[in-house]
């Protein structure tokens, strides 16, 4: 392995994380992300920011009532696992979303899909994507689509590293 040249790359959720990861760590000479997705961000602000204050205290009040709970079952609670096959009449992220994650080009047989539930407790305090600049001078490639519904996320996260 060629030690000076270390790379990450990051797709949908993963991109964000290979952006925090070569904040910290300067052995990742180089970063691409696609289709890249702030997850903390839309744990803590809702899709395209759209949670209110008190919608996100509602939130901090029923996965604190979670943590009980997985305590109570000596297990935490995970989120919805991938389908066998993609229900019918889903919103047009979701269906996209199984559509890749499920279908054979994109599905794990080892992944469950899910997370625990109060995960988003960790996304929601620990933002992913502060400091972006700190990685100059760095390389980062940011590939989005023109229409996709996370150009959001890697637009702002452009405007923001150096």
């Amino acid at each position: 392995m060629d030690r000076n040249k270390i790379g990450a790359i990051g797709i949908c959720g993963s991109g964000g994380f290979a952006l925090s990861a070569a904040k910290v760590d300067h052995r990742i000479k180089a970063i691409a992300t696609a289709s890249m997705y702030d997850m903390s961000r839309v744990k803590r602000n809702g899709w395209e920011d759209s949670m209110t204050d008190e919608q996100r205290n509602e939130y901090f009040v029923q996965l604190g009532e979670q943590r009980w709970k997985d305590f109570e079952n000596g297990s935490p609670q995970l989120t919805p696992t991938f389908p066998a096959e993609i229900p019918e009449g889903l919103d047009p992220i979701t269906s996209e979303f199984f559509e890749y994650y499920v279908a054979p080009r994109g599905h794990h047989p080892n992944s469950i899909g899910g997370l625990t539930m109060t995960s988003d407790l960790s996304f929601m305090k620990f933002p992913l994507l502060t400091d972006l600049e700190s990685i100059s001078p760095r390389p980062i490639l940011f590939i989005m689509g023109e229409n996709a519904h996370s150009r959001y996320f890697t637009e702002d996260a452009y405007k923001t590293a150096a």
